[in-house]
Protein backbone atom coordinates (compact mmCIF):
# COMPACT_ATOMS: atom_id res chain seq x y z
CA UNK A 1 0.00 0.00 0.00
CA UNK A 2 1.14 3.55 -1.17
CA UNK A 3 1.76 5.32 2.52
CA UNK A 4 1.15 8.75 1.16
CA UNK A 5 -2.49 7.01 -0.32
CA UNK A 6 -3.08 5.70 3.11
CA UNK A 7 -2.47 9.69 4.31
CA UNK A 8 -4.68 11.13 1.66
CA UNK A 9 -7.62 8.73 2.65
CA UNK A 10 -7.40 9.94 6.01
CA UNK A 11 -7.59 13.46 4.99
CA UNK A 12 -9.90 13.13 2.53
CA UNK A 13 -12.65 11.72 4.76
CA UNK A 14 -14.74 13.85 7.30
CA UNK A 15 -17.63 13.58 9.07
CA UNK A 16 -20.07 13.92 6.89
CA UNK A 17 -23.14 15.99 8.20
CA UNK A 18 -25.48 15.55 5.12
CA UNK A 19 -26.50 12.52 3.36
CA UNK A 20 -28.34 11.76 0.24
CA UNK A 21 -30.14 8.16 0.93
CA UNK A 22 -28.24 6.36 -1.67
CA UNK A 23 -27.63 2.66 -1.22
CA UNK A 24 -24.13 1.43 -0.08
CA UNK A 25 -23.56 -1.95 -2.38
CA UNK A 26 -23.38 -4.57 -0.12
CA UNK A 27 -19.68 -5.89 -0.89
CA UNK A 28 -18.52 -2.42 0.14
CA UNK A 29 -20.70 -2.92 3.54
CA UNK A 30 -19.05 -6.11 3.49
CA UNK A 31 -15.14 -5.11 3.47
CA UNK A 32 -15.98 -1.86 5.44
CA UNK A 33 -17.27 -4.74 8.32
CA UNK A 34 -14.62 -7.41 7.81
CA UNK A 35 -11.85 -4.62 8.29
CA UNK A 36 -13.64 -3.76 11.68
CA UNK A 37 -13.15 -7.73 12.25
CA UNK A 38 -9.81 -7.34 11.56
CA UNK A 39 -8.61 -5.33 13.92
CA UNK A 40 -6.76 -5.58 16.99
CA UNK A 41 -8.15 -6.22 20.20
CA UNK A 42 -6.61 -6.41 23.49
CA UNK A 43 -5.52 -10.87 23.99
CA UNK A 44 -7.42 -11.21 20.62
CA UNK A 45 -10.74 -11.07 22.63
CA UNK A 46 -12.57 -9.46 20.30
CA UNK A 47 -15.38 -8.42 22.97
CA UNK A 48 -17.88 -6.84 20.81
CA UNK A 49 -20.26 -7.22 17.93
CA UNK A 50 -21.81 -4.96 15.19
CA UNK A 51 -25.07 -4.56 14.50
CA UNK A 52 -25.97 -3.45 10.58
CA UNK A 53 -29.60 -1.22 10.33
CA UNK A 54 -31.31 -1.05 7.34
CA UNK A 55 -34.78 -1.30 8.29
CA UNK A 56 -35.94 2.54 8.23
CA UNK A 57 -38.35 2.06 11.22
CA UNK A 58 -35.70 1.19 13.58
CA UNK A 59 -33.14 3.65 12.05
CA UNK A 60 -36.15 6.77 12.70
CA UNK A 61 -36.45 5.31 16.48
CA UNK A 62 -32.50 5.99 16.75
CA UNK A 63 -32.61 8.83 15.22
CA UNK A 64 -35.07 10.20 18.12
CA UNK A 65 -32.33 8.84 20.69
CA UNK A 66 -29.47 10.31 19.02
CA UNK A 67 -29.94 14.47 19.03
CA UNK A 68 -32.10 13.84 16.22
CA UNK A 69 -29.02 13.93 13.75
CA UNK A 70 -30.33 13.35 9.73
CA UNK A 71 -27.59 10.93 8.88
CA UNK A 72 -28.73 7.87 11.40
CA UNK A 73 -31.88 7.84 8.93
CA UNK A 74 -30.47 9.52 6.02
CA UNK A 75 -27.50 6.82 5.48
CA UNK A 76 -27.16 3.68 3.23
CA UNK A 77 -26.51 0.88 6.54
CA UNK A 78 -26.12 2.38 10.27
CA UNK A 79 -23.28 0.39 12.17
CA UNK A 80 -24.15 -0.05 15.83
CA UNK A 81 -21.37 -1.19 18.02
CA UNK A 82 -21.98 -2.94 21.13
CA UNK A 83 -19.34 -4.24 23.52
CA UNK A 84 -19.78 -7.20 25.94
CA UNK A 85 -21.11 -6.06 28.95
CA UNK A 86 -18.51 -8.11 31.37
CA UNK A 87 -15.78 -10.70 30.59
CA UNK A 88 -16.79 -13.78 31.68
CA UNK A 89 -15.29 -17.49 31.94
CA UNK A 90 -17.20 -18.32 28.81
CA UNK A 91 -16.59 -15.74 26.55
CA UNK A 92 -12.75 -15.87 27.24
CA UNK A 93 -13.01 -19.75 26.71
CA UNK A 94 -14.81 -19.78 23.65
CA UNK A 95 -12.12 -17.24 22.27
CA UNK A 96 -8.76 -19.36 23.16
CA UNK A 97 -10.74 -22.38 22.44
CA UNK A 98 -11.02 -21.02 18.64
CA UNK A 99 -7.67 -19.97 18.43
CA UNK A 100 -6.52 -23.45 19.44
CA UNK A 101 -8.96 -24.78 17.01
CA UNK A 102 -7.79 -22.15 13.96
CA UNK A 103 -4.07 -22.64 14.53
CA UNK A 104 -4.61 -26.52 15.02
CA UNK A 105 -2.58 -26.99 17.98
CA UNK A 106 -1.97 -25.54 21.98
CA UNK A 107 0.53 -23.79 23.12
CA UNK A 108 2.00 -24.08 26.97
CA UNK A 109 2.47 -19.80 26.95
CA UNK A 110 -0.84 -19.44 25.57
CA UNK A 111 -2.69 -21.73 27.79
CA UNK A 112 -0.82 -20.20 30.93
CA UNK A 113 -1.93 -16.76 29.45
CA UNK A 114 -5.44 -18.03 29.16
CA UNK A 115 -5.39 -18.83 33.04
CA UNK A 116 -4.24 -15.70 34.29
CA UNK A 117 -6.69 -13.46 32.47
CA UNK A 118 -9.45 -16.31 33.52
CA UNK A 119 -8.12 -15.59 37.11
CA UNK A 120 -8.38 -11.54 36.60
CA UNK A 121 -11.43 -10.62 34.26
CA UNK A 122 -14.27 -12.71 35.42
CA UNK A 123 -13.34 -11.40 39.32
CA UNK A 124 -13.49 -7.77 38.11
CA UNK A 125 -16.24 -5.21 38.72
CA UNK A 126 -18.78 -6.00 35.78
CA UNK A 127 -18.30 -1.62 34.63
CA UNK A 128 -14.68 -2.21 34.54
CA UNK A 129 -14.51 -4.55 32.45
CA UNK A 130 -17.36 -3.50 30.46
CA UNK A 131 -15.41 -0.35 29.81
CA UNK A 132 -11.76 -2.13 29.26
CA UNK A 133 -14.35 -3.87 26.28
CA UNK A 134 -16.03 -0.53 25.05
CA UNK A 135 -12.11 0.69 24.15
CA UNK A 136 -11.92 -1.71 22.13
CA UNK A 137 -14.58 -0.92 19.54
CA UNK A 138 -13.22 2.24 19.51
CA UNK A 139 -10.10 0.49 17.48
CA UNK A 140 -12.11 -1.25 15.33
CA UNK A 141 -14.24 1.55 14.67
CA UNK A 142 -11.25 3.82 13.00
CA UNK A 143 -10.97 0.49 10.67
CA UNK A 144 -14.18 0.69 9.96
CA UNK A 145 -13.57 4.18 8.64
CA UNK A 146 -10.84 4.09 6.91
CA UNK A 147 -12.15 1.46 4.87
CA UNK A 148 -15.21 3.32 4.23
CA UNK A 149 -12.78 5.95 2.78
CA UNK A 150 -11.36 3.25 0.46
CA UNK A 151 -14.44 2.76 -0.98
CA UNK A 152 -15.72 5.99 -1.86
CA UNK A 153 -18.15 5.66 1.36
CA UNK A 154 -19.22 8.31 3.42
CA UNK A 155 -19.36 8.07 7.32
CA UNK A 156 -19.88 9.89 10.48
CA UNK A 157 -18.34 8.46 13.73
CA UNK A 158 -21.10 9.49 16.21
CA UNK A 159 -21.13 9.17 20.21
CA UNK A 160 -24.24 11.57 20.66
CA UNK A 161 -27.02 9.47 21.32
CA UNK A 162 -28.14 7.54 24.36
CA UNK A 163 -26.63 4.21 24.92
CA UNK A 164 -29.43 2.98 27.86
CA UNK A 165 -32.55 3.93 24.50
CA UNK A 166 -30.74 2.18 22.14
CA UNK A 167 -29.75 -0.58 23.61
CA UNK A 168 -33.32 -1.24 24.70
CA UNK A 169 -34.63 -1.08 20.61
CA UNK A 170 -31.89 -3.10 19.90
CA UNK A 171 -32.57 -5.61 22.87
CA UNK A 172 -29.07 -5.51 23.52
CA UNK A 173 -28.85 -6.02 27.03
CA UNK A 174 -30.29 -9.54 27.12
CA UNK A 175 -27.75 -10.36 24.53
CA UNK A 176 -25.07 -9.19 27.36
CA UNK A 177 -23.82 -6.42 25.28
CA UNK A 178 -23.89 -2.59 25.18
CA UNK A 179 -23.77 0.19 22.90
CA UNK A 180 -20.55 2.14 22.45
CA UNK A 181 -20.39 3.46 19.21
CA UNK A 182 -22.23 4.29 15.66
CA UNK A 183 -21.19 4.88 12.43
CA UNK A 184 -23.48 6.28 9.70
CA UNK A 185 -22.33 4.88 5.90
CA UNK A 186 -23.50 6.31 2.85
CA UNK A 187 -23.05 9.49 0.32
CA UNK A 188 -22.88 12.70 1.25
CA UNK A 189 -25.38 15.43 -0.09
CA UNK A 190 -23.42 18.35 -1.70
CA UNK A 191 -25.89 20.91 -1.51
CA UNK A 192 -26.47 20.02 2.35
CA UNK A 193 -23.36 19.41 3.99
CA UNK A 194 -21.93 22.30 5.50
CA UNK A 195 -18.86 20.57 6.49
CA UNK A 196 -17.62 19.25 3.33
CA UNK A 197 -15.71 22.19 1.63
CA UNK A 198 -14.30 23.36 4.92
CA UNK A 199 -10.72 22.21 5.42
CA UNK A 200 -9.72 19.74 8.02
CA UNK A 201 -8.00 21.05 11.33
CA UNK A 202 -5.60 19.82 13.65
CA UNK A 203 -3.31 21.05 16.06
CA UNK A 204 -0.02 22.33 14.68
CA UNK A 205 2.36 18.93 14.80
CA UNK A 206 4.96 20.63 17.37
CA UNK A 207 1.92 20.63 19.90
CA UNK A 208 1.11 17.51 18.95
CA UNK A 209 4.11 15.24 19.85
CA UNK A 210 7.47 15.46 21.89
CA UNK A 211 10.05 13.60 20.82
CA UNK A 212 12.12 12.43 23.76
CA UNK A 213 15.67 11.45 22.58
Amino acid sequence: MDSRNFLNKLNERYATKAMNGKSVPQESVDRIIEAAHLAPTSSGLQPFEIFVVTNQQVKSDIRKIAWDQPQVTDCSHLLVFAAWDNYTEDRINYMFDLTNDVRGFKNEGWENYRSMLLDIYPKRDAEVNFTHAAKQTYIAFMSAITQASYEGVDSTPMEGFDPDELDKILDLRSKKLRSTLILPLGYRDSEKDWLEKLPKVRKPMDTFVTNID
